[in-house]
């Protein structure tokens, strides 16, 4: 293949990648001049330099196809969506052609006369019918170049545009200032080995590094600091050049998506956020069939038919939606569509059919375990085999290949709402930041990403190892993680771990999954080159591969997917395993569950208070406890804190020489601390309270740990303490019902406050942190009865977040209360103009409850109007 040809087949299927797009944009906009003017210029291109070359088959179709363009650019013939799957046909051939062209070096044999004859028909302005979508296209070959630019990529043109190895080459300019940066043609076999020969540079340097380090004072110091920067420059400027927009793996979607619809009769759109965003070549094209895989089944499994939609109270177009963004060393991808979403029932019912899970073990999953199922290799819940779907060789096939290349795949869905599929893929397999430890004298790397944070247990007062059932765990904070001896899990040791043992542990996640790496060293983080796995280890799932150390030693790099598998973290693995190491953090993650401290005060039962209401616990000495007057106060921090006795006696100074437990509540400027006698335990628990026979200054009873408790009323002990921390407070009313109420306030402190005392009250409350969440919640399918929301909150405040609520969606309806410490006129009238339904000063507890209760009576009398007699 001579020269002219090669760079006309370059330039040619850079041209017909983006056609596709540009024709579908064209469908929903007729008219827009300026992708009529892209398409047209392409195909003119196309069938102009056929003649130079002599390639009188491709020349005749490009010419054909032209023709009717140019009756559309001139306005002479209106574009219609027969016409779009005309030329859309037409653009098959051409590629089809191409791809033999480039294949054998000349045009392939064929008959292209009934296209030649559609398309002539259309140009006269016959109307022409085309059955079905157009041919599925050829499978695309792999570019020849890719383009590196010089000094920077050229700006984004207005039109979509594909990767960088299919930009178009930059026409000369002379240089000077306000030039555009000039590209050149580089071929990609270049661009691999000049990664390989940095690759290999790198594990030099670390070499270098390494010997630098045992001597001190060396004059080679200082250039090899230098040297270690340009290494660092020069490998993040090739990294750059195998970076490309993630929305060139997007590119056949479009197409692929408006094909389906016209094969499954159904109205489907395709919308793309995040098409910008830049992740390793070689990893694009690991992830483009997976991507397509799971367009069509939310094509085809996912998104209902017009009339069932209809039936539903949806509108007719099903809704698909990408999305792609950065987070950390990854890139997070969203396939989600707004259609039927999984049938857990169907799933069970196919389950126990195939001898996968007995109804028992069922019966104890939760639906996201039951639902990645789907994931199985030969399973799917299909009551047909079609051309699209149905023969269950899909869904694990897309969690294999994702796993190879060390990213994951996770699911959420809802009956009836939907179903979103959620990749996280590496940014790059080549190079990558890495933290070395040691376990049983072995050294192995943890791929930096994967670590949340390093924690050293068993000193001190610092978090330490507890048993339960024979399993390690770790309390960390809000939550209880299961732990994975790396030791035991290499066989490399088999002794049991002790409590309070003194180690290392490295806190990683897989999916939703949080648990620690137990480790004996940590040494420095390090960049290492990524080398794949010998093939006699590659059944051994807790490696990702290896690399060589600055000293020159190999070791292995574990992979945390890996790793969560084989310990039976993974939700797929059955067993007592499974069941061991799961039951320690279940309930932290359930919305059902609260962190609660149990302490003793007076007489009587013991006490709760949710955990986080609590800043810190605090063991005073009786000499630094002071009287004020017929208070008790305390020196704490700079200012003078309120002590305030639980015991039921007032205020009594403690023994000479004794101790004081205090539970300090802290938010802000405010503080006060609460005397209790001894603090008892920390525990997860169903926080279900009865406040029949409640007390003052306690919401009512709870059984917690096999025992009836009582639930502190926080904001009268907080009231006590202070009367500027809420203009009111009071008993709630006691509510017969349980309504869904969504709280959205930033601040944990009265998050904390506000959950339990509306669940006493009658009300199954879930707490969010910011409106963000709110909505990704209502996208998922959530339904709730009321929402409460702060007003006053960071990157999106109430007032955006209701008027998000009132565009339309499940919640455009539902009754929003503004909670707010600005309750004057001008403020309530803002409130309610952008849709809140009332507003509530915080924290006026008897206003909050009236309000919620007057929500849910107008409620119920709404329904009694629609509903039928």
């Amino acid at each position: 293949m001579d020269d002219l040809l090669a760079d006309f087949l370059t330039e040619t299927n850079e041209g017909l990648q983006s056609l596709d797009g540009a024709l579908l944009s064209l469908e929903r906009n007729p008219d827009d001049p300026a992708v009529l003017a892209e398409v047209f210029r392409t195909i003119h291109t196309i069938k102009g330099t056929c003649g130079f070359l002599g390639l009188p088959r491709l020349e005749k179709v490009a010419h054909a196809a032209e023709n009717v363009l140019g009756r559309w650019r001139e306005g002479s013939l209106p574009v219609t969506a027969a016409g779009i799957s005309l030329i859309l046909r037409a653009v098959d051939r051409i590629k089809a052609i191409v791809a033999g062209l480039e294949s054998a070096g000349a045009e392939p044999a064929g008959d292209d006369a009934e296209m030649i004859a559609l398309l002539d028909a259309a140009f006269r302005g016959e109307e022409v019918a085309v059955d079905g979508p157009a041919a599925p296209p050829q499978a695309e070959a792999p570019a020849p170049v890719a383009a590196v630019a010089e000094p920077e990529p050229a700006p984004a043109a207005a039109a979509p545009q594909p990767a960088a190895a299919a930009q178009p080459p930059a026409q000369p300019t002379e240089a000077g200032p306000g030039n555009a940066p000039q590209t050149i043609r580089v071929a990609v076999d270049v661009l691999e080995d000049l990664m390989v020969l940095v690759s290999e540079l790198v594990l030099t340097r670390n070499q270098l590094m390494q010997l630098a380090r045992t001597e001190t004072n060396s004059a080679f110091s200082v250039p090899l600091q230098r040297l270690s920067q340009i290494t660092s420059d020069l490998q993040d400027g090739v990294m750059k050049t195998r970076m490309q927009p993630i929305g060139s793996a997007w590119q056949k979607l479009p197409r692929l998506v408006r094909d389906l619809s016209h094969d499954l009769g159904k109205k489907i759109i395709l919308e793309q956020h995040g098409a910008e965003t830049e992740l390793d070549r070689q990893v694009m094209e690991l992830i483009k069939d997976p991507l397509t895989h799971m367009v069509r089944n939310s094509a085809d499994h996912g998104l209902e038919g017009p009339e069932e939609r209809r039936a539903a109270g949806k509108p007719e177009t099903g809704r698909i939606t990408l999305n792609a963004y950065h987070e950390g060393g990854h890139i997070v991808m969203e396939i989600g569509d707004d259609g039927r979403g999984l049938s857990t029932a169907r799933i069970s019912e196919k389950v126990i059919r195939q001898g996968l899970a007995t109804e028992a073990e069922i019966a104890s999953m939760s639906e996201q375990e039951i639902h990645r199922f789907i994931f199985r290799p030969g399973f799917s819940t299909a009551a047909a085999i079609t051309s699209v779907s149905g023969r269950g060789v899909g869904m694990d096939v897309v969690k294999t290949n994702l796993e190879r290349i060390g990213g994951i795949v996770e699911l959420r869905s809802r009956e009836g709402r939907g179903t979103t599929f959620t990749i996280k893929i590496p940014l790059t397999l080549a190079i990558a930041a890495a933290l070395i430890v040691e376990s049983a004298g072995e050294r192995f790397a943890i791929p930096q990403n994967s670590v949340l944070e390093l924690v050293r247990v068993g000193d001190g007062d610092g978090p330490k190892i507890e048993m339960i059932k024979s399993t390690p765990v770790m309390r960390l904070r809000d939550r209880l993680l299961p732990l994975v001896n790396l030791s035991r899990l290499l066989a490399l040791q088999d002794q049991p771990v002790a409590a309070g043992g003194s180690s290392f542990v490295v806190v990683s996640q897989v999916g939703s999954q949080v648990f620690g790496i137990m480790v004996d060293r940590v040494f420095d983080t390090e960049e290492i080159v990524v080398k794949p796995v010998a093939p006699i280890l590659r059944d051994v799932t807790m490696f990702s591969g290896n690399t060589i150390l600055g000293d020159g030693s190999v070791i292995m790099i574990l992979d945390p997917n890996g790793i969560a598998r084989g310990t039976g973290l993974g939700v797929e693995t059955n067993g007592e395993a499974a069941a061991t190491l799961t039951a320690a953090t279940r309930s932290a993650e359930s919305r059902d569950h609260t962190a609660v401290l149990l302490f003793r005060a007076g007489e009587g039962a013991p006490k709760a208070v949710p955990l986080g209401l609590i800043a810190r616990l605090e063991d005073l000495p009786a000499e630094r406890i002071e009287q004020a007057g017929d208070s008790l106060v305390v020196q704490y921090r700079g200012s003078l804190m309120p002590l305030i006795p639980l015991s039921g006696y007032g205020a009594v100074m403690p023994a000479p020489g004794s101790k004081q437990a205090v539970l300090v509540f802290g938010d802000g400027a405010h503080s006060m601390g609460l005397m209790v006698d001894e603090i008892l335990d920390v525990m997860e628990t169903q926080l279900v309270i009865d406040g029949a026979g409640a007390r003052q200054g306690f919401l009512g009873s709870s059984v917690i740990a096999d025992k009836v408790t009582e639930v502190l009323d926080c904001a009268y002990w907080l009231h006590q303490g202070g009367a500027d921390w809420f203009s009111a407070t009071a008993k709630a009313k006691e509510v017969t019902r349980k309504p869904r109420v969504l709280l959205v306030e930033d601040s944990s402190f009265f998050r904390n406050l506000v959950v339990p005392a509306l669940s006493a009250a009658g009300y199954a409350i879930t707490g969010l942190p910011n409106p963000r969440e709110a909505l990704r919640l209502r996208e998922a399918g959530e339904m709730f009865d009321i929402i409460l929301s702060d007003i006053n909150m960071p990157e999106m405040d109430g007032l955006q977040f209701v008027r998000a609520i009132r565009d339309g969606g499940p919640w455009q309806e539902l009754p929003v209360i503004a909670l707010s410490a600005q309750a004057e006129p001008d403020d309530v009238e803002a409130g309610r103009e952008a849709g809140f339904t009332d507003y509530v000063a915080k924290y006026d507890r008897d206003a909050l409850i009236g309000a919620l209760t007057q929500a849910i009576e107008l409620q119920v009398f709404a329904r009694s109007i629609d509903s039928p007699v």
